[in-house]
């Protein structure tokens, strides 16, 4: 029998299957299909609730806001518009999608190294609370967008403070050879170009370091040296800095050996090393921003595939292939990511055996999991892996004219589409002979 800790909370295993919000995941699978991911309302919704709540107790004045990258579609923003949170958006696409359910913008952040002056006009016209500045061609360009619209808008500035997270490089933001934001020798240039114009209402400053972070702190590292630079600027040009975003990147735990930090850990880090920077350097303590994205969305959800052929090579591997693979999850093969496994069908079979977990599409490298023991397998099998809500769709790909997965959302019992699966016809709608 097989753990499932690293399931969502409503997870519980009935009659040798795996069950997920009230759901029979063999049931899900024939239903709606392989690959198929599987999205437990009630751990999305604990998770916003645990994130209000852990900050709110030791610091009131914080705004949770979804990072969207981690995935987004039309069902999840209706999800966090109902749980009060705001949205840090990266693209026209995603404002696209927020502004489709009614989510109030006014509460969106608007992120991005390379923001286009079409999704810089759509986010003015839609009246997005804060556009989160990277660059000084984004300054200019941003400036001119704004008078032609003729407001003021609300803007926070991106610094790198050059700290590293100790995660993957692919993953590590907030070092000086960053393509994101201003380096700290660059940023007393940026607030005066800034606080110059008539068109910016400068709030304060963000800053992100990086993705699937187990340490807690090179937060604290980077707080600290971004309110230093905020108190020289309030001595040079009087300027105090109303919100501190300190960005997202919580690791979440992916595997049973690699336990992460918990939510209220990482709040009460956050907290304290604010409130006691701030008032060691006499600033009055600005609005807090915490940008979690992979840490509310990755833990709720769960892939879920259909076992194909099995090839063994005595001596050395047995490999097991699912009809799934780096179209739907491409992070095992770009970031060396590593994930837990259940058979769905088998929760109660003892016996182990050590194998290898393939796509289907026509990359060698195209492995889910590496040895690892489950039951003996058959075709038809139901693979489950866990902590699949994050990245996995939102990178997904047509790679090898694959179609993307449906999506459903489970709760007590119920299961709603909330994707379906591509058709071919989708594949070649937009197509033009």
């Amino acid at each position: 029998m097989y753990g499932i800790s690293l399931f969502p909370q409503t997870t519980h295993i009935e009659g040798n299957h795996l069950i997920i919000g009230g759901c029979d995941a063999v049931s899900l699978a024939d239903e709606f299909g392989t690959p198929l991911y599987v999205f437990d309302e009630a751990t999305l919704r604990g998770k916003c609730a645990e994130y209000r709540e852990e900050f709110a107790q030791r610091y009131p004045d914080t705004l949770v806001i979804y990072a969207c990258k981690a995935f987004i579609n039309r069902a999840l923003a209706q999800l966090f518009k109902e749980e009060g949170l705001g949205l840090d958006v990266v693209s026209g696409g995603e404002i696209a999608i927020a502004h489709s359910v009614g989510f109030p913008l006014e509460r969106a952040y608007f992120h991005g190294n390379n923001k286009s002056r079409q999704e810089l006009e759509l986010a003015i016209r839609w009246r997005i609370g804060h556009i989160v500045v990277d660059n000084f061609y984004e300054l200019s360009l941003l400036d001119n967008v704004a008078k032609e619209a003729g407001i003021s808008q609300q803007c926070l500035l991106r610094l790198s403070p050059g700290v590293d997270p100790h995660t993957h490089a692919y993953t590590t933001t907030g070092v000086i050879d960053s393509k994101f934001g201003f380096p700290l020798a660059q940023a007393e240039k940026a607030l005066t170009k800034v606080m110059s114009s008539s068109y910016f209402e400068l709030k304060g400053f963000h800053f992100h370091i990086g993705s699937q972070i187990f340490e807690l702190s090179p937060y604290k590292q980077a707080i600290e040296i971004v309110l230093d630079f905020a108190a020289e600027m309030g001595s040079k040009y009087g300027f105090i800095p109303q919100e501190f975003s300190i960005g997202g990147g919580l690791a979440i735990t992916y595997t049973e050996d690699s336990p992460a930090p918990t939510i209220g850990e990482f709040a009460d880090s956050i907290a304290s090393t604010l409130l006691e920077k701030s008032k060691m350097l006499n600033l009055e303590p600005p609005r807090l921003v915490v940008e979690p994205g992979r840490s509310i969305v990755g833990p709720a959800g769960v892939a879920l595939y259909t076992v194909g052929a099995i090839k063994e090579i005595p001596g050395l591997r047995k490999y097991v292939s699912v009809d799934g693979g780096i179209a739907d999850n491409i992070r095992p093969a770009l970031y060396g990511a590593r994930y837990e496994a259940v058979v769905a069908n088998k929760m109660e079979n003892a016996f182990l055996e050590r194998v290898t977990i393939a796509g289907k599409l026509c990359q060698s490298g195209d492995i889910l999991i590496k040895d690892i023991d489950l039951p003996k397998l058959d075709p038809g099998d139901i693979i489950a892996i866990p902590g699949s809500g994050a990245y996995c769709l939102a990178m997904a790909s047509n790679y090898n004219a694959s179609l993307k997965p449906a999506i459903v959302l489970v709760n007590d019992g119920r299961a709603r589409l909330i994707r379906r699966r591509e058709s071919y016809e989708d594949l070649m709608s937009y197509d033009v002979i």
